[in-house]
């Protein structure tokens, strides 16, 4: 299953690495650990760089290259955005409690002031930064992200206007290697824009659009590494040093992605082949929480998994049966499911604006009145005219209320949790149909709606996402889980709340907002689970951190 990497304001957080659990203990063993505890974790092996051998491979899985490689494009995906990092400019750094910071290999300063009541933002450039073509990275890779981003030109086929398109102006400063964002306004979520820069040769319709689909461009990259080769035939990506980069070379020889579905990873982990995998729920952790050399870390998931319902399907043209599905499922027993045998716990979570580890969370769900209750649905489906049949299932003017959740990848948690969805929703009779769909086919099942129901991930990058990218979430139709009428008003209400000066006051209106969209019930959060990469001993500065956020070139093996 993959995730787009999209959420959240962090209160003061202490993030004491080992303070609940020991790094090579597993999750499945030991004192019962539950999420507020797992927030309290950053697990990544922190070392400094004379700590870290110069040389070797970390070799991981993901679902491959994409078509689509560019992440400011709608059509991008997780991958696209993973990729895209380890060859161009990461422009940001973050503690494992949020804290935002410059990364001095492309930025030598950065200020913020409020002029006349507007955000003024000035990026001092790293004079050496130059993108791997001989291009400098200077103030018109600023001007060329927001022209595509800001939504002006509907040519550029983009993920998110959120940000750059209250911006006014890009301008150099005192040279060209110092750009002045200006927003109309006091945009106070200005950290989220400007985390990577686009080379200005792709600032036209058809080269954003087109030039990365099955094309990297890595002149037009910049950073420790660049790419190597990308196989035709199994999409794996290699990447080594770039020998046009300016600062401390990367300790790895090469970083290597697979492309590989779940269970196949879990495999090749046990077997040698990779150096990390991702052990958060029951079938991965067993396997691997047995092995030698190895270390599972752990925190808390920034992500959280949910349903999405449809609203554009017949089915679910009335919104009393998308409540009904959501009151239908005991969202307690799936938490159940995905985490059985690791003994963990968690509040369920009631919000995708912040989760409840943060200062501000509130259960926005309940607020909207949403909660299992199977006798409820049951009600819901009766007044929308929909009757049991014999077999259990109900009609409607002799259709069968059927709905398509398909199955994406073959991860077993995955399954598990869409079977029993489907036991529960036969219950106040729903037929659920799950067919099974490759991992690599979630873009184009997401864009071309194939489906009414749909198990998700919603992940997140830096504390504040789930306000200044709640469009991103609520409001965008082409998210594939929101309708015209809701990205309408939502985003009207929104765009009003973002324009606010103090972030306090945006806090409480965005919850309030997130309730009016919790009640379109087409989004249905279910857990957030914990965060748990199972590494080989020795890799440095690379596992479960929160929102930890470091330099590429110092990731490694420790001497």
């Amino acid at each position: 299953m993959k995730f787009k990497n999209k959420g959240m304001v962090v209160g003061a957080l202490l993030v004491l690495a080992l303070a609940a659990c020991s790094s090579n203990s597993p999750a499945g063993s030991g004192p019962k650990i539950d999420r507020e505890g797992l927030s309290t974790l950053a697990q990544y092996n922190p070392q400094p760089r004379e700590n870290i051998k110069d040389g070797g491979t970390l070799t991981t899985a993901n679902g491959g290259a994409p078509d689509q490689l560019n992440p400011f494009h709608a059509d991008y995906t997780s991958d696209s955005v993973q990729l895209f990092s380890w060859y161009n400019a990461n422009l940001s750094l973050m503690s494992p409690d949020g804290k935002w910071s410059p990364n001095p290999d492309y930025l030598s300063d950065v200020k913020d002031q409020l002029v006349n009541g507007n955000r003024v933002v000035t990026y001092t450039i790293n004079p050496k930064a130059t993108f791997n073509d001989g291009t400098p990275i200077d103030w018109r890779a600023f001007e060329t992200v927001w022209k595509v981003s800001n939504g002006k030109n509907k040519q550029y086929s983009v993920n998110s206007t959120d940000g750059y398109d209250i911006i006014s102006s890009v301008k150099p400063g005192t040279n060209s290697k110092q750009a002045v964002v200006t927003y109309s306004g006091p945009w106070v979520w200005w950290q989220g824009q400007f985390n990577t820069l686009l080379n200005p040769k792709v600032g036209n319709p058809k080269t954003f659009n087109e030039g990365y689909i099955d094309n990297p461009h890595d002149e037009w990259g910049a950073g420790p590494y660049h790419i190597k080769s990308i196989s035709k035939t199994d999409k794996t990506v290699v990447f080594e040093r770039n020998p046009k980069w300016w600062g401390k070379p990367g300790k790895l020889d090469q970083r290597i992605f697979r492309n590989l579905e779940s269970t196949a990873a879990i495999n090749a982990f046990r077997n040698g082949e990779l150096d990390a995998v991702d052990a958060s729920s029951k079938e991965p952790n067993t396997q691997v929480k047995t092995m030698q050399g190895i270390d599972l870390r752990q925190s808390a998931a920034l992500s959280t998994g949910f349903v999405a319902l449809n609203p554009n399907s017949k089915t679910f043209s009335d919104p009393r049966v998308r409540q009904a599905v959501e009151r239908a499922l005991d969202r307690e027993t799936l938490l159940k499911i995905k985490t059985e045998g690791m003994n963990y716990s968690e509040e369920l979570p009631g919000s995708f604006v912040l989760y409840p580890f943060q200062a501000g969370y509130r259960d926005n769900l309940k607020q909207a009145g949403i909660s299992y209750d199977e006798a409820a649905a049951d009600k819901l489906l009766d007044d929308a005219g929909w009757a049991k049949g014999a077999d259990g299932i109900r009609t409607k003017d002799g259709a069968r209320l059927h709905l398509v959740w398909p199955i994406i990848g073959d991860a077993a948690v995955v399954k598990n949790v869409s079977v029993a969805a489907q036991a529960m929703l036969k219950k106040v009779g729903i037929e659920l149909e799950l067919p099974q769909r490759k991992g690599s086919e979630f873009a184009d099942i997401l864009a071309k709606k194939e489906y009414d129901t749909l198990y998700l991930g919603w992940a997140t990058g830096g504390p504040d996402e789930g306000f200044y990218l709640f469009c991103q979430f609520y409001c965008s139709p082409d998210a594939g889980y929101s309708d015209a009428k809701t990205t309408t008003e939502l985003a009207k209400q929104a765009k009003e709340i973002g324009r606010l000066p103090d972030k306090a006051q945006q806090e409480s209106r965005f919850n309030d907002l997130e309730v009016e969209a919790l009640k379109q019930y087409e989004v249905l959060p279910l857990f957030n689970g914990p965060k748990i990469t199972a590494v080989k001993t020795g890799l440095a500065n690379y596992g479960s951190g929160l929102f930890f956020r470091g330099r590429l070139e110092d990731i490694g093996w420790q001497k």
